[in-house]
């Protein structure tokens, strides 16, 4: 890649975005910023009490992602962020206008058995059904890949950087 992304690792709870996050970013040479570091004490709170999260919730959450993202334009970087809806992503563009999303993908039955053993994260299973219901897949106009969570975490991190990269050498429409 000529210049490095911002990369925002999507998806819903579950999906390796705190995993795949750091080997994503160890692959490019760039940072990672944790997107559950960006949310308020009150989001936290309320995830953690089975609570899913309003938009209004998000907003600054996603512009602290946003500012971050901005704040590395033209160096690189990877941050996760659920970014599940289409209007959260163009949210997150409007901050950083180049930022380019890898949306982790798999089986529901796989991704809840993934977080059933996850030690002292504060996204209860109980929430992931609402997760997939506010889900809005990349639409055909936003710039990023689809990644399948199946595999180990070397593996999803390693079709991730040949996603990108098929990304970049793809021909576009100017």
């Amino acid at each position: 890649m000529s210049t490095p992304h911002v990369v925002v690792v999507m998806g819903v709870a579950g999906t390796g975005k705190t995993t795949i996050g750091p080997l994503l970013a160890e692959r490019l040479g760039v940072p990672y910023a944790e997107g559950d570091d960006f949310h308020p004490e009150a989001n936290i709170a309320k995830m953690s009490a089975g609570t899913p999260l309003t938009d209004e919730d998000r907003w600054p959450w996603l512009d602290a992602i946003g500012e971050w993202a901005h704040g590395r334009a033209g160096l690189g970087g990877v941050a996760s962020s659920s970014a599940l809806k289409r209007s959260y992503r163009d949210r997150l563009r409007a901050a950083a206008p180049g930022v380019v999303f890898v949306h982790l993908t798999g089986d529901r039955a796989l991704i809840e058995d993934r977080m059933s053993h996850r030690q002292g994260h504060f996204m209860p299973t109980a929430l992931l059904d609402s997760q997939f219901a506010t889900l809005q897949p990349l639409g055909p106009d936003e710039a990023g890949v689809e990644v399948d969570v199946a595999g180990s975490p070397e593996e999803i991190a390693d079709r991730a950087v040949l996603a990108l990269a098929a990304l970049d050498s793809a021909p576009t429409d100017q």
